[in-house]
């Protein structure tokens, strides 16, 4: 991906929506922002309103050309898991309301992309994104895996860059010899169970 690219990370939540930019050009990538919507308590459909706006404002002010977006899976409680979803679409809504493509990944894809293990923890997701980006402070959980959300997404576009070899003859012979390890490394990408 040697293009420039600006990707806004977003990670939903009902009473936090973490948010994050980055910059990527080729194998470099810079901080431009991240922080937290703090949603207000109330009735819902003003709380999902007031994510909505946010969002908008923060692709507004930014410009991505992209967004990435966690998803949501069932957990323990049902009921958490339909408002948290409700959050997601408010935020989904926003975002395509702003014609950006929106990726999606699950926790487990993002977790791999920027620690290397599906089952990393919060404090070492923000460590990462602390080091990876070279940010003064730790930064706040929800603001953190809203980077790391768009660094999952950052590194999905180069993975599939390295997919689109050229269609000539010594292209072939290249991916002929070079396919399994790229299926190989998506796979490990996407946490793919071949067995």
């Amino acid at each position: 991906m040697s293009d420039f690219v600006r990707i806004l990370g977003i990670d939903p939540g009902l009473n936090h929506t973490g948010f994050g930019v980055i910059d990527v050009q080729g194998a470099n990538v810079r901080f431009v922002t991240a922080g937290v919507i703090n949603v207000p308590k109330g009735e819902l459909a003003e709380r999902l309103h007031f994510i909505f706006t946010e969002v908008d404002k923060i692709a507004k002010e930014t410009t991505p050309m992209f967004a990435a977006c966690e998803k949501v899976f069932v957990n323990v409680n049902p009921h958490t898991t339909l408002l948290l979803g409700q959050a997601r679409g408010a935020a989904l809504t926003s975002l395509a309301f702003n014609d950006l493509k929106v990726h999606e990944f699950t926790p487990t894809e993002i977790k791999q992309a920027v620690v290397g293990t599906g089952r990393a923890t919060k404090a070492q997701i923000q460590a990462m994104m602390s080091q990876m980006l070279g940010l003064p402070e730790k930064i706040q959980p929800d603001a953190a895996d809203a980077l790391a959300c768009a660094m999952c997404a950052a590194q999905s576009f180069r993975m599939i860059d390295a997919l689109q070899v050229p269609k000539t003859t010594a292209g072939r012979a290249r991916r002929r010899t070079s396919g399994s390890k790229i299926r190989s490394a998506w796979e490990t990408h996407l946490g793919v169970n071949r067995s």
